[in-house]
């Protein structure tokens, strides 16, 4: 800009120079007059356009604001349950509210704000000064501003300052103790003085602009604290770079930080004292170099202009030459400065204040409330169209609970009365199963009482018949039938009582799976494993398909029927007998005969009693359990005390009857036969006698535990029995009941679900008629926003 001037000016002697400077400088002279011909309040003003818009642009924006928080707290009534605006609306009708409230706090200031940022030491605090025309900012070499220095138009011609802390009126002289880094009671870095200067001295204080200086960028590191506390209200920021180096890094990296807060920043940057250039030669390549960086970092870095409007505004000053015009001008004083270029860097000056001021005024409202008008109208349309969206789906969502409603209540009279039905079938159903159960084991544990000697015959743990050694056998044998019985009954039973049990849960399964809400149901899947498991014998394959199939009950281990014989306690009173017993003695043949006659009377017994035995199902005579109520047996041991009886009465006759009989035998028979049957007998009786080692013994020994344990087991056959089929119905009970509660579960939960139905239809015409009435309110505020733009922004 300054480009276009005269070289031809500069190249002056200063004598030449100084009377041309001298004369163009008597504009300056009467710019008081000027100001107060012209006036603050002028009609004519472009800030008055800017105050009257600014009044409209803040009643229209209160009106915005009052919208966007009722439509908040209407979302904060607005249950997330309905499902009628999901949380991204929430989030946004927050959002709006944070943005309508930082418009208008932007809005509802009274003044523009011109920022002046840069390094310690760049002149900020000088440039400052000369647009006040006066010595008010401490200036010096190194860091001398130590705080935010706030300068404002006072209209009662009255010089003051006040604090963040203090709104009383303190004369300027404490400003240097206040805002000097080189006071010892200056205040902090992010600490805010209010410098308060007649209007009379300066045009843009006069239109009630308010210009404000900054400590140095590089000596605080926590800028985004002075740009939420200090910036986000300035509309114009001032880069004052030193001309003698370039634009650092360090104010490059504060205005992006400025740019990404602010959309489109207005930006002017000032290289001061380029009065260290006068007279040097490369004056022109250095200008170039300084303005091409700085064209870059406001269109290519930043992105807030163009390449023109670039250009004009980036200015080569000197503003301690400007101050010391101004100060001279106040005395009525031509200035002293005979440096080279001097009057074209004073006019340069000069088209920047001229520039700023224009910035100000002609385009205060546009830069001010365009972009608020456009984000205000978008905010509004586009909360508009969701609280419309929202209305749409809380209307569409009422008609669909009212029609789930009703369905609901038919569905909920179906399956109550089905259930009735069902729980009376299958009631039948299980004691048919119980019974038949109970007839199964009753038979399996018969049969395996009648083949216990094979069982026992291959228990081979070592014998001996030492009383110590016999107990701890009896113990291990109890053990050995007590789990050989109960694998046997499981080898013989448990798959066929398995498969039984689970076809019919699986009917249970079915028909009450029907009755519940499809989301609990079992998927089609599990009815295709359902078809093969039943065809496949595997209880792999079988109880893969049921882990599928009772997916929607609790998870169980796997029912299997446990036979509780307790061999332990049935055989704990058995004694063994292992003395030796000659098989053609006495007590021996007595005890042979006295059983044959005992198996006739039992069979005959057995034939009587048959059809009045208590067993669940009818069976043939031959597979008829043997229990005490249809057998009679004298204990051998009682069979014994017959024979010593016999003998006793026999021998108490004394000899002379043995004589006799002996006699007797002698003369029928001859004493050869006699000779030869007592050697026969005496032989015999030597063989048992020699054979009688461990083995017989342990032989003995399992006969006669055979015989004890088929008397014991006989007595439990029924309870056992009984105890399975009551096994069978617990579970068949216990899962019936389980899928009831099921069903009670499911038809409770339609009874609360068409409550909330209908409580969700009446919230949900609610919210639909409050939504419309935003809605249209959303449209009144659009169109007062787009008049105002038609009224206030496109005749700018």
């Amino acid at each position: 800009m300054s480009g276009s001037l005269s070289r031809s000016v500069s190249l002056q002697s200063p004598e030449v120079g100084g009377g041309m400077a001298a004369s163009l400088l008597q504009l300056p002279q009467g710019r008081g007059d000027q100001r107060q011909s012209q006036g603050p309040a002028s009609g004519s003003s472009p800030l008055q356009h800017f105050v009257q818009a600014k009044k409209k642009i803040n009643e229209i924006f209160k009106e915005v604001e009052g919208y966007v928080n009722e439509t908040e707290r209407f979302l904060e009534t607005v249950p997330k349950e309905a499902g009628v605006a999901p949380d991204e609306v929430y989030a946004a009708a927050q959002e709006y509210g944070l943005k309508v409230a930082g418009i208008r706090e932007v809005l509802e200031r009274d003044h523009m704000k011109v920022a002046f940022f840069g390094r310690t030491s760049n002149g900020k605090s000088t440039a400052i000064n000369s647009l006040l025309g006066e010595k008010i900012l401490p200036t010096g070499i190194g860091h001398t501003t130590s705080c935010f220095l706030q300068v404002e138009g006072s209209h009662t011609g009255e010089a003051y300052l006040t604090t963040e802390k203090d709104d009383s009126h303190q004369s300027l002289q404490s400003l240097p103790q206040l805002g000097n880094a080189l006071c010892a009671e200056k205040l902090d870095s992010n600490c805010k003085v209010k410098i308060h200067w007649p209007v009379e001295k300066c045009r843009l204080l006069g239109e009630e602009v308010v210009i404000i200086d900054s400590p140095g960028i590089d000596v605080e590191a926590d800028l985004d604290e002075w740009i939420d506390k200090h910036c986000l209200d300035s509309d114009v920021f001032v880069l004052v770079a030193n001309a003698e180096s370039t634009i650092m890094l360090t104010e490059k990296k504060f205005f992006h930080k400025v740019s990404e807060r602010l959309s489109n920043p207005n930006i002017f940057i000032l290289h001061n004292r380029w009065d260290a250039s006068a007279g040097e030669d490369q004056q022109d390549q250095v200008r170039n170099q300084h303005k091409e960086r700085a064209v870059a970092f406001l269109t290519s870095e930043l992105g807030i202009c163009s390449k023109e409007d670039a250009e004009d505004r980036i200015f080569f000053i000197s503003a301690k030459e400007a101050l010391q015009t101004r100060l001279q001008e106040a005395k009525g004083q031509p200035p002293n400065i005979h440096t080279e270029d001097y009057f074209t860097r004073y006019l340069e000056y000069q088209q920047f204040e001229k520039k700023l001021e224009h910035c100000l005024s002609s385009t205060a409202v546009t830069t001010k409330f365009s972009a608020h008008t456009t984000r205000g109208r978008d905010i509004v349309v586009r909360e508009g169209n969701m609280i419309g969206e929202v209305q749409d789906t809380a209307s569409s969502r009422r008609n669909e609970e009212a029609n789930n409603r009703k369905e609901m209540l038919d569905r909920l009279d179906f399956t109550e009365r089905q259930l009735e039905l069902m729980t009376h079938e299958m009631k039948d159903k299980i004691c048919a199963i119980v019974e038949d159960v109970e007839y199964k084991v009753a038979k399996a544990l018969s049969e395996e009482i009648r083949r216990l000697s094979v069982l026992v015959d291959e228990f081979s743990d070592p014998f001996h018949p030492d009383p110590l050694v016999v107990n701890v056998y009896k113990s291990k044998l109890n053990h050995h039938l007590e789990s050989g019985v109960g694998s046997n009954l499981k080898a013989r039973l448990s798959s066929d009582l398995q498969l039984n049990m689970e076809t019919q849960q699986k009917d249970m399964m079915d028909r009450m799976t029907a009755l519940l809400p499809l989301e609990k149901q079992t998927t089609r899947q599990s009815e295709a494993l359902a078809t093969k498991a039943a065809t496949d014998p595997s209880p792999a394959k079988r109880d893969g398909f049921y882990g599928v199939s009772r997916n929607i009950l609790p998870r169980r281990e796997a029912f299997e029927v446990l036979y509780h014989l307790n061999c332990d306690n049935l055989c704990s009173d058995f004694q063994e007998d292992l003395s030796f017993k000659f098989s053609l003695g006495f007590s021996c043949l007595m005890s042979r005969f006295m059983a044959a006659g005992q198996a006739k009377k039992r069979n005959g017994h057995q034939s009587y009693n048959s059809q009045y035995q208590n067993i669940p199902r009818p069976m043939s005579s031959h597979s008829t359990p043997e229990t005490p109520s249809n057998e009679f047996m004298i204990p051998v041991d009682d069979w014994s005390l017959v024979s010593r009886l016999a003998l006793a009465s026999l021998s108490s006759q004394g000899t002379m009857g043995g004589l006799l009989v002996g006699g007797l035998l002698l003369k029928t028979v001859g004493w050869r036969v006699i000779a030869v049957s007592g050697a026969i007998y005496g032989v015999v009786y030597l063989y048992e006698r020699i054979t009688w080692t461990n083995q017989a013994k342990l032989k003995e020994f399992k006969r006669q535990y055979v015989d004890h344990a088929a008397r014991k087991l006989r007595l439990i056959v029924d309870m056992t029995s009984a105890n399975c089929s009551h096994q069978v119905q617990q579970e068949l009970s216990s899962t019936f009941a389980r899928l009831c509660h099921l069903v009670d579960e499911s038809t409770a939960e339609m009874k609360d679900s068409a409550k909330q139905m209908e409580k969700s239809v009446r919230e949900l015409e609610d919210i639909a008629g409050r939504a419309k009435v935003l809605r249209n309110q959303a449209t009144f505020l659009s169109n007062k926003l787009e008049m105002f733009e038609t009224t206030y922004l496109q005749t700018e």
